[in-house]
């Protein structure tokens, strides 16, 4: 945008009576956080206002809507190793679409930051979505009315997966998967069924239906019409043409160490049976796991076979087929990485775990039911707390979820699977704590994996003293780490007194008069917090070094590309 436009757009922003859901203005807005969270809120509230841009403005005094100019400079803010704007596309999900923009007004220096709408769904930032109610920044999930509505304005009311397929008949769908299918509902109605007398009427029943009775009881039908979610569960193979441009498969594919693809394998319709084929394909080796308090070890495969099934099915269940994406099983050698195209509806995993419920609405609604009946996925809201109750009770890490976007920018879900344990005493004892909610534990397992973590989420466990440390490295807290027996790995972690350091460089310039800078960080990088990256551990020796020369306890001789260090001449 040329800067008579940036000019215009500004004096139309500043001529509104007073700021509305789509205009913020700000003077000394900075934290990288805040910037963040207002994106998402206003390119959701620019869909519910049915505007085509939202605007955050630096440098204008909100209310008079005076320039007053601002050294806010979001192209040389770095956040970490990262440029802010960098920053800002991958705490955003699905990636929002904004601009910074500089504008030279004659009272001051103006930046404008341009925000598209949500488009695919609506953006969260670090996970959580917000929204503006009049012009006062608030979370969507405070507002399901409003959260609904937004869902409906971007399509995802309409359930593409039960839409009828007026050209494809019953002939079209696999006499192999239909019986499976009925298997499976059978297990489910006697499952549903509180009278155990009335099983064997059940089973009698089930087995006498035509084939367009069950699949209307089963909700895989509509009124003996085939739907796409009876394609995608029980369609024949040749029947997929029904779905294009929808590419419905599962790849499943084998990784080395190194991450280089060794083989893989691509399985379409029926997805019903193709489940079972692609978890045919995963090396479910045998470990030996040793539970606390014995000297035997017990043989335990590495992945459950339930929380396989329920990952895989759970791509099938909210995969947003109109994306064009497949379906990916991903095999490491350590894990099994699952993931599927489309937003992830709830607000956050930690949301389900909390809340044992499902949201207002899902993407599949007809899929879901069906899938239900079919014993493919539990009961809607209750499968992800499953998943990591198992892996708890395993003494297995906990899944991670990741929520980016592919290539294309679509949104994509990811959930990781580990089949090996990172610490054995430290994955024994947090599991078996039973004064940590599921969610803590949760959050201390990312903590273990050096794992990022919400502003919200620092503030919780730093209030319970789980953790310890300062962004983005933080630790277990002395509590944690006497609970796991790590108290050596926490004094790494935490790092040693300041002064230690100081008198390890004095007692080695005494001894040998001067030091390079090599020589120092020789002496100290080893013994830096573990928890540091080598380029955070340089800085800490430079910065210690600067601090030491200030308090006349060392200087620097010669010049910096090959200076030395000597004591003071105050005494140490």
């Amino acid at each position: 945008m040329k800067q008579h436009a940036l000019l215009d757009t500004l004096e139309r922003l500043r001529s509104l009576p007073r700021e509305v859901a789509t205009v913020e203005f700000k003077l000394s807005l900075d934290k990288a956080e805040d910037i963040g969270q207002y994106i998402s809120a206003l390119a959701n509230s620019a869909v519910l206002e049915g505007h085509d841009r939202a605007w955050l403005v630096w440098g204008v005094e909100d209310g008079t809507h005076v320039v007053q100019g601002t050294q806010f400079d979001p192209f040389a803010r770095k956040e970490g190793k990262q440029s802010l704007i960098m920053w800002l596309q991958q705490m955003t999900s699905p990636r929002a679409d904004f601009t910074f923009h500089g504008c030279d007004h004659p009272q001051g220096k103006v930046v404008i930051l341009e925000i598209h709408p949500a488009r695919s769904g609506p953006i969260a930032f670090q996970n959580q979505r917000y929204v503006r109610i009049d012009s006062h920044k608030t979370k969507l999930s405070e507002h399901p009315d409003k959260e609904s509505r937004l869902w409906a304005m971007l399509g995802q009311k309409d359930d593409w997966a039960g839409e009828v397929v007026s050209s494809a008949t019953l002939d079209d769908l696999d006499p192999e998967a239909i019986e499976i299918a009925r298997k499976r509902f059978t297990e489910y109605l006697i499952k549903s069924e509180v009278d155990a007398g009335r099983y064997d009427q059940i089973r009698v029943d089930a087995a006498g239906w035509d084939v367009p009775t069950l699949l209307n009881k089963a909700r895989i039908t509509k009124q003996g019409k085939v739907t796409r979610s009876a394609l995608l569960l029980l369609g024949k193979d040749e029947s997929s043409h029904f779905l294009s441009p929808v590419d419905a498969k599962i790849s499943w594919i084998l990784r080395d160490a190194q991450n280089r693809t060794k083989t893989s394998q691509h399985f379409g319709i029926p997805l019903l049976l193709s489940t079972d084929k692609v978890y045919g394909r995963i090396r479910n080796v045998t470990v030996e796991h040793m539970p606390d308090g014995t000297l035997f070890p017990t043989a335990i495969q590495s992945y459950d076979a339930w929380v396989m099934r329920e990952a895989m099915h759970n791509c099938i269940a909210h995969q947003d087929y109109r994306m064009g994406g497949k379906i990916n099983v991903v095999e490491h050698p350590d894990r099994l990485v699952f993931s599927n195209l489309g937003q992830f509806i709830p607000p956050s995993v930690e949301w389900m775990l909390e809340q044992q419920s499902p949201p207002e609405h899902y993407r599949n609604q007809w899929l879901i039911d069906g899938m239900i009946r079919l014993r493919m996925i539990d009961q809607v809201g209750s499968g992800i707390r499953r998943m990591f109750e198992t892996q708890r009770e395993r003494f297995f890490p906990l899944p991670d979820y990741t929520f980016d976007a592919n290539e294309q920018g679509y949104p994509r879900v990811e959930v990781t699977i580990s089949g090996k344990v990172l610490d054995v005493k430290y994955t024994q004892i947090l599991m078996k704590r039973s004064d940590l909610e599921l969610r803590e534990v949760l959050l201390l397992d990312r903590v273990q994996k050096r794992h990022s973590l919400s502003a919200e989420a620092v503030k919780e466990l730093k209030f319970l003293k789980l953790i310890e440390g300062r962004s983005p490295n933080y630790f277990i807290s002395s509590k944690v780490a006497d609970w796991t027996g790590q108290k050596a790995r926490y004094i790494h972690n935490r790092g040693l007194d300041e002064g230690y350091y100081r008198k390890l460089v004095t007692d080695y310039l005494q001894k040998y008069g001067q030091a390079t800078r090599k020589d120092i960080d020789d002496l100290l990088l080893s013994k830096m917090p573990e928890i540091l990256e080598p380029e955070q551990k340089a800085h800490k020796v430079r910065n210690l070094l600067q601090a030491m020369r200030r308090d006349g306890l060392i200087y620097r001789e010669g010049p910096k590309t090959s200076a030395v260090w000597r004591m003071g001449s105050e005494d140490v």
